[in-house]
This record gives structure tokens, sequence and C-alpha cells, in this order.
């Protein structure tokens, strides 16, 4: 009942706050969290019931170890997210909506209570993420639909473990809940660079002392190899947004800027391809490539890594103490935005 009276408070709030449009846009994000709170069980009562299938409870309880490790071992909420289990029966808890200018990397945003303002939509059904892409795509902007398996509610809710993420390696079911859990630690509304940066690099770290802790070689190697070609791919779009950056900021006619613009992708596809082939085969950027390329691809792309140098940086220089990292970075949190920005720039 608790979590009924919240939800509508909080609707209420919000069609007020956001005009007769967006009231439609959150009473599906209302009806979308309402479910994945009902569809909750404890993770203790699972593992407890004969039913439940062996490969889930094998991870759920590495899931419940991982919990566990957060709190203790990484200073991260100590609270009921992720010990409980949701399953959707759906592959993505939700669809993100990514939209920008034809011919800008300046990506749309959307400002929300709460999270502020951010470079994408979410909706908990695919057929009205397409329905919303499509009408912007209609107004002349690139767009870009992606599924999502987790999401934080930033501490509102108690977020569970769902089925859209628990078969991970355990190094991807890590780095997930440690970084979902750092989004519940230090938050800046409005600010996702700053948030995602710092998330990833407790997720890094986290998933670095977690294989430490009790993993094998083999496995931190393994973890070493993701993070090694997850940057390889970053520095390959980046490289790509950098030319396409110079050429909407150029003098060129938009008919010429429009040839050039098809011209990047098709050769970032090409370089993927011997990236891929270097990798030996390596398939996890393939879903990335699966839609027609368009600067709406390019949104979230270094916004998970823009300030990540930083604070690694910020990190090493405390001897990763975590508990001094987090005050450094909370005082970094409180700084307006130009500043802050400057600051963490002056660490890279």
């Amino acid at each position: 009942m608790k979590y009924f009276l919240r939800f509508f408070a909080l609707f209420l709030l919000l069609a007020v706050l956001t005009g007769c449009a967006s009231p439609l846009y959150y009473a599906q994000a209302v009806s979308g969290q309402m479910e994945i709170l009902t569809k909750r069980r404890p993770i203790e009562e699972l593992l407890a019931d004969p039913a439940t299938p062996l490969d889930v409870r094998q991870q759920l309880e590495l899931a419940r170890h991982l919990r566990e490790f957060a709190s203790r071992e990484l200073l991260l909420p100590d609270n009921r997210s992720y010990r409980t289990y949701a399953d959707l029966e759906r592959p993505y808890a939700v669809w993100d909506v990514f939209a920008a200018p034809e011919l800008s990397l300046e990506p749309k945003h959307w400002c929300f209570i709460v999270a502020g303002c951010v470079p994408y939509r979410g909706y908990f059904a695919r057929d009205k993420a397409d329905q919303f892409a499509a009408s912007l795509k209609q107004k002349g902007y690139d767009v870009y639909v992606g599924g999502v398996p987790a999401y934080s509610t930033l501490g509102w809710f108690d977020d569970p473990v769902l089925n859209t993420f628990i078969h991970r390696s355990e190094a991807e079911l890590a780095g997930l809940l440690f970084h979902e859990l750092a989004h519940q630690k230090i938050y800046v509304s409005g600010d996702s660079a700053f948030n995602e940066s710092f998330a990833t690099v407790v997720e890094l770290e986290g998933v670095k002392r977690w294989f430490e802790h009790q993993g094998t070689v083999q496995q931190t190697e393994a973890y070493r190899q993701k993070i090694k070609r997850r940057e390889e791919f970053n520095t390959l779009v980046l490289k790509h947004r950098a030319r396409l950056k110079e050429i909407y900021a150029s003098n060129l006619s938009d008919a010429e800027k429009r040839i050039a613009k098809m011209r990047v992708f098709g050769e970032l596809r090409n370089d993927y391809a011997t990236l891929k082939a270097d990798w030996g085969g390596y398939t996890v950027f393939d879903s990335w490539f699966a839609q027609d390329l368009n600067n709406a691809h390019l949104a979230a792309i270094g916004l998970y890594s823009q300030y990540v140098a930083a604070f690694q940086a910020l990190l090493a220089q405390h001897n990763g103490d975590l508990a001094t990292f987090y005050r450094e970075v909370e005082r970094l949190a409180q700084l307006p935005p130009d500043e802050r920005a400057v600051a963490l720039q002056a660490r890279r």
C-alpha cells in the first residue's frame, strides 16, 4: 500500500509540473515500475523453493554473495535493493529512445523530476518506444532504440535482480550490480556524464576487488579482456564521432554533409569488422551495429567513459580508500556544473 500511495503522489506531482502531454508518458512509467515491484520475490525464498530452476538458483546464490560484498567491501548502500528477484518475462527492463538532429551530434534531452535532464526517454514496452521513435523520426530526427537490462530508481524503491540480466557471466553480473548501487550512493540530477563515469569506475574497481577476493586467474583475465575490448570499441566510435563533428561544423552544404555522413558511418562499419576480426570474432557489439547507424547511436557513446580517467585518478590519489574517494566525489557533486566539469577535466 505504501508503494501505491508513493506512486500516486508522485504521478500527481508530475502531472501538475509537466503539462498536458507528459502524464501519459508517466502513466506507463508508473505502471511499468509497479509491475516490477509486484513481481518481486525474496531471493532467500526462491533459494529455498525446490521449484526454482537450478540455473536460476545458482545465479541467485551468486547475486546474494555479490550483494553482501557490495555493502561490506565497496561501502555501497546496505538496503533491500537486489535482495529480491523478479521475472518480467521479457528480454529487457526498459527500452530507451535516443534522438539527435540529422546534421548534429547534440542529443535531444528530456527533463524529469529526480533524474533531471537526460539524453534518452525510457519505455517499459518495446512497441511504445518504437511509436515514440517513429514520431521523432517524422520530425526529422535521427533515432535509436536500445534495450536496457537494468536501471536504478536511485533509492526510491528496492530494485530487484531481474531475469533480464540474471544469466550474465559472473563478471558482468557483478559489474551491473555494483554500477546500479553506485547510482544510489551518489547521483547528480541532470549530469549524466558525471553519474555514469562515477558508476563505471565503481563497477570496474568493484569487479577487480571481487576477483581478487575469490576469483580465479582465468576469470580475472577474461574480465580484463572484456574491459579492454570495450575501451577499444569506444575509442573506435569516438574517432568517427570526432570526424562527424568536424563535418557538421564545416562550411559544406547540407547535401554535402549528408554524403560525408554516410561515408563516415560506412567506414565505421568497416573498421569495426577489422577490429572484430582482431578479437577473434567477439560479437558483443554486433547488436549495436544491427540497426542503421545514425547520430542518435552516438548519443550514449562516451557518456559512460567521459570522466572515467578523472575518477580513477582520484581513487588512486587516495590509495584506493573508497570512503575517502566517495567523500571527494560528493564534494565534486556539490559544485556548480561548470566548476565540476573543469575540476574533472583537470584530473584527466
